[in-house]
Parts: structure tokens; C-alpha cells; sequence
């Protein structure tokens, strides 16, 4: 299994909801009651609970310009995505990262949001896309099988030889619990897949449907057999202009100059105001004249 933190959000900050102002009481103890109001007190001069009210203004402002362009079925998509990946292992990740299925799915969608935004707001010159186009590789599906050492491989592939089933080998051989009773299938990914070993994605690629790989594959896991269900043909860079801007802008996510231009150029059009006059800075290394955006 090619396993990974569950999804961070490009800024870093948690999608959860602080808690309003007001006199309602939140906790009682038998020294006394703790109000909304002096749980936020408290929250907002903490650096979580300003890197929360930051998401939440951010979210509010990309939802109401990208909202559109990110569905709750993609929002679930990634969710079952998640889920399939990780089977019985799932719940507990989510817990141990205090999160629930709410929480996560915000985060999924805040991601998505801010993907748009930068899709929306980089350039993208032919040379670019050309560029990427020499890197480009549709999305595969494939099963693997993953090993603990190198003999255990090769016996696979020598049974694979033999005329064994994949899938049965997979549920005998593969310790890759998420996928070996499902002839360990794993979720289609391309090129710029990163929760895919960089020697898994080479490997495959080189698959031609229904192939398997002759010698073991040598990965951060262990080590995997690899049979490729469904490899698309490239086609021609015109086929796949609107993939790659969509590569381009995924790339962008881990680069922090393009991300703070644009939640600059976001939050300068969102029409914020913060009104909490302890909080008026909260936003200041976007909203500052300093702050560049594109």
C-alpha cells in the first residue's frame, strides 16, 4: 500500500468552526460556567484559533467565487478514494488525526477550492504546456502485490509464470491489507500521482494492459509486483490541453510564492473586513500593501 498522512490543506490550517460569541454556556464546572464568549476571548488570541478564523475567511471567500466549479460528488469522490485506499485502517486514521467525516470532507473541499483559484489565476504559456506535455502520462489503473523481501517477489512472479492468478495471488501473498482481497487494485493515478512511489509509477508505465512486471519493483514499501487493467493511450498534446493546465495547477499547490498571490488576489476581491478590532491584523501579510499578487 502506498500510504500517506491523510489530506493537509495547502495553507496548513484546519477547516472547523469557532465558535460564536455570546453568552451561551459551553461547559459547566463546580467552580463556575464557561460562556461562548470567553471561549472566544480565549480561542482568538491563540495562534490555532487565528489560523482557524483565517481558513474559515478564506473558505467563505473561495466557495463564493469557485463554489461552483467543486462538486459534492468530487468532494466524495476523493473521500471513497481516501476510504478505499486505507480500508479497515480508515476510522482509525481519521481519529488519530481528530478528525470525522465532516471535518475531512471540509478539507477536501478547501483544497479543491484553492485548487481552482490557482487554476484560475496563473498563466499558462504553450511553452509551459508543451513542457509538460513531455511529462505527461493519462491515468492508469493497475493491481499490485506488495512483499516484504525480494525472494517472496520473484516466487510470485515465477507462479504468474506458471498461469496463477493474479488475485489469488494477491490475497494469498500481498500484505498490503487495503487491496489484497480486491486482487489489489489500487485507485488510477498519473504522472503527478505523489502518494505513488516514483519507481512504481516508472515501472508501470511501461505495462502495456494485462502485462505484469518480470522482476520485482523496489520501492519505500517493500517490494511489488505490478499488473497493469488499463493504460490508456497518450494521444496528442491537443487531447490534453485542459489536463494539463489541470497538472500545472496541482504543481503549484506546494509552491508557497504562487499560493500567497493568489489568496492575495482572492482575499483583496472578497470584500473582508474584520470587525474584531484585537483581530484586525489577522489577514495583514495578505491584505498589506506590501502583499503581491498576479
Amino acid at each position: 500500500m502506498n500510504k500517506k498522512v491523510l489530506v493537509g490543506l495547502a495553507g496548513a490550517l484546519l477547516s472547523v468552526s469557532l465558535v460564536a460569541c455570546g453568552d451561551k454556556t459551553v461547559a459547566v464546572t463546580n467552580g463556575g460556567k464557561i460562556t461562548q464568549s470567553e471561549y472566544y476571548s480565549s480561542m482568538k488570541n491563540t495562534s490555532n484559533g487565528k489560523q482557524i478564523l483565517q481558513q474559515m475567511i478564506l473558505d467563505k471567500v473561495l466557495n463564493k467565487e469557485y463554489g461552483s466549479k467543486v462538486s459534492s460528488s468530487e468532494v466524495n469522490a476523493q473521500y471513497n478514494q481516501y476510504k478505499s485506499q486505507y480500508g479497515s485502517e480508515f476510522e482509525t486514521l481519521l481519529e488519530q488525526q481528530g478528525l470525522t467525516t465532516t471535518s475531512f470532507k471540509n478539507q477536501l473541499k478547501s483544497n479543491l477550492l484553492l485548487k481552482a483559484a490557482v487554476r484560475a489565476n496563473i498563466s499558462y504559456s504553450t511553452a509551459d504546456l508543451k513542457k509538460q506535455f513531455k511529462s505527461y502520462q493519462p491515468k492508469v489503473t493497475v493491481n499490485e502485490i506488495l512483499v516484504s523481501d525480494k525472494k517472496t517477489a520473484e516466487k510470485v512472479i515465477s507462479e504468474l509464470n506458471d498461469g496463477k492468478k493474479f488475485s489469488d495471488l494477491a490475497k494469498k501473498y500481498s500484505k498490503d491489507t487495503s487491496n489484497k482481497n480486491k486482487s489489489g487494485r489500487l485507485a488510477p493515478f498519473d504522472n503527478t500521482d505523489s502518494s505513488i512511489d516514483s519507481a512504481f509509477r516508472k515501472a508501470a508505465y511501461k505495462l502495456s494492459n494485462g502485462e505484469y512486471t518480470k522482476t520485482p519493483v523496489k520501492t519505500q514499501y517493500g517490494y511489488q509486483i505490478i499488473q497493469m487493467v488499463n493504460h490508456p493511450k497518450k494521444g496528442s498534446y491537443n487531447d490534453h490541453i485542459d489536463d494539463l493546465k489541470d497538472q500545472i495547477a496541482t504543481s503549484k499547490l506546494s509552491d508557497s510564492t504562487t499560493l500567497k498571490n493568489v489568496v492575495t488576489k482572492v482575499l483583496k476581491n472578497g470584500g473582508v473586513e474584520i470587525k474584531d478590532k484585537d483581530l484586525q491584523n489577522i489577514l495583514s501579510s495578505y491584505l498589506t500593501s506590501s502583499s503581491s499578487s498576479k
